[in-house]
């Protein structure tokens, strides 16, 4: 399991920033706990972005998004976080984080948030 210090988010300098283009990541095995049962929650985040001078490290963003895996929070709270903290790292034209969760008790939930809001 990532250790506190492997959360931190990495970046290098875009190479094409004179054009907008779309960065599409998926990353189809995320898992978090649940705040309320201490269960594990299933998901799939996508994260599609226009960056500006910077391009988030992908293998930083892996340890960062196993680091959620012991964390107890809601969906909602993830998506959000997540968000927030790759908006403050990149400072990206356009952002979208959605994360799709597995079905529990009948429901499935997706939680899609962006910057800046539409």
């Amino acid at each position: 399991m990532p250790e506190p210090q492997d959360k931190e988010l990495q970046r290098f300098e875009n190479p094409s920033p004179d054009k907008d283009y779309l960065i599409e990541i998926k990353i189809p095995e995320f898992t978090c706990l649940c705040p309320v049962t201490g269960q594990p929650d299933f998901g799939e985040i996508e994260i599609n972005y226009i960056p500006s001078d910077v391009i988030v490290e992908t293998k930083s963003l892996k340890m960062y998004l196993a680091s959620y895996r012991n964390e107890k929070t809601f969906n909602e709270a993830a998506v959000n976080s997540m968000l927030e903290d790759l908006v403050a790292l990149l400072k990206p034209e356009r952002i979208e984080v959605k994360g799709t969760f597995a079905q529990r008790g009948g429901i499935q939930l997706t939680v899609t948030a962006s910057h800046p809001q539409n």
